[in-house]
């Protein structure tokens, strides 16, 4: 009876163990600071990484995250290669018809970057020059609309650091980027003498937490989370680590 109760206890403390120890894997590009770069020990680091990881704290599992190019973040995501991808995606229409999304986590807006000096006042002065842009990113949508799909004068670089890289050497007029991205690299880089421009016509983004298409049960993990970490003032704390008191 003792043998039988005790290989009961240990069946049931493994088991749950196994649960405890689960791990999702999340793919980010780490390209992307203050939500995701790489510190001097090649670790992932930044507002997302310690977002995933309070919620994964909360809900008792583990969480591994991978540095995987924006370009390869959503197919990563599909062919089941990650469970996760957090890395400042903006929730669209579009995007929602391949995955889903967790509930908004991050509000953002689109910014106009120019050296100063520069005449240009809204993104409509910048017909005819040529437009920096991340690749596959909604300042890559916005910049569509204005001038058109195929424009020629539309230049698209694998990363934002590269698409400011080629304004501070004049091979674009401008780049369009997310808010904080941009502010962010403006405070680290203050000798590039760069002009942010907040056009009208941009809208407030919201950036979720991206499964595969149906993964309700993950989903759910994750907004249990997102909202716990809220409710007892995590979120706040480590959106204040990275942004202030804003």
């Amino acid at each position: 009876m003792f043998k039988k109760l005790a290989l009961s206890l240990a069946i049931g403390f493994i088991s749950c163990s196994a649960m405890a120890e689960k791990t999702y894997t999340a793919a980010t590009d780490a390209t992307f600071a203050p939500f995701e770069s790489l510190n001097k020990n090649r670790e992932i680091v930044g507002f997302d990484a310690d977002i995933i990881n309070a919620i994964a704290k909360k809900q008792g599992f583990k969480v591994k995250l991978n540095n995987t190019p924006w370009e390869g973040l959503f197919a990563s995501l599909n062919n089941g290669e990650r469970d996760i991808v957090i890395a400042a995606v903006t929730i669209t229409p579009e995007r929602q018809k391949s995955m889903d999304f967790s509930a908004p986590y991050f509000d953002a807006k689109q910014l106009i970057v120019v050296k100063e000096g520069s005449p240009i006042k809204q993104l409509s002065d910048l017909k005819g020059k040529k437009v920096g842009v991340q690749n596959g990113t909604t300042g890559d949508t916005v910049v569509q609309k204005q001038f058109g799909k195929t424009s020629p004068d539309i230049r698209r670089y694998e990363n934002i650091t590269l698409a400011l890289a080629e304004l501070s050497n004049s091979g674009v007029s401008a780049v369009v980027a997310d808010n904080a991205v941009v502010k962010n690299y403006l405070i680290n880089n203050p000798g590039q003498k760069f002009r942010l421009i907040d056009d009208s016509s941009f809208a407030v983004e919201q950036y979720g937490i991206a499964v595969r298409k149906g993964n309700k049960k993950l989903l759910d993990e994750i907004n249990t989370g997102l909202a716990g970490i809220k409710a007892d003032g995590t979120y706040q704390k480590i959106h204040t680590k990275y942004f202030g008191n804003k």
